[in-house]
């Protein structure tokens, strides 16, 4: 009983590490695209928290990243698991997903910050000119 456990870790652990190249499907998906696929995933799937402008929550945008780079799931699953493979590739592949993502979360705080400090600027006008109007005397209205 002990032999067989132990041959099946050492079978478990052995097929952990091998080195298996696996075949470049037919289909793959270059790299370039995978870094602006990847990084529209990890965007789309991001935003399933959030509420959209009809305040819906839990929607899954991933079909419409696969719509837009024209493929479907099971040809990024493939181009996925053989990158995936080859870890060299694939971890700079992510290195310029993660440059990627950060680049367009630097765009957009700053779009941000000048969004709130136009809207700050247009608060402050309206209240200025609401102290600067002239106020009536309420007095002489009830006396008419």
């Amino acid at each position: 009983m002990k032999n067989s456990i132990f041959l099946l870790i050492v079978i478990l652990l052995a097929s952990c590490t091998s080195n298996t190249i696996f075949k470049k499907p037919k289909d793959l998906i270059s790299k370039d695209s995978m870094v602006l696929l990847l990084s529209d995933l990890f965007i789309a799937t991001s935003s399933k928290f959030y509420e959209n402008k009809y305040d819906e929550r839990n929607i899954d945008y991933t079909f419409l990243v696969y719509e837009k780079y024209g493929i479907d799931s099971a040809r990024f699953k493939r181009s996925n698991y053989y990158y995936t493979t080859k870890i060299d590739v694939y971890e700079k592949i992510y290195k310029e997903v993660e440059s990627k993502l950060e680049l367009l979360n630097k765009e957009f705080k700053t779009e941000k910050r000048i969004k709130d400090s136009i809207r700050r600027d247009s608060l402050k006008s309206i209240k200025k000119k609401r102290n600067q109007a002239p106020k009536k005397d309420t007095m002489k209205e009830q006396e008419s």
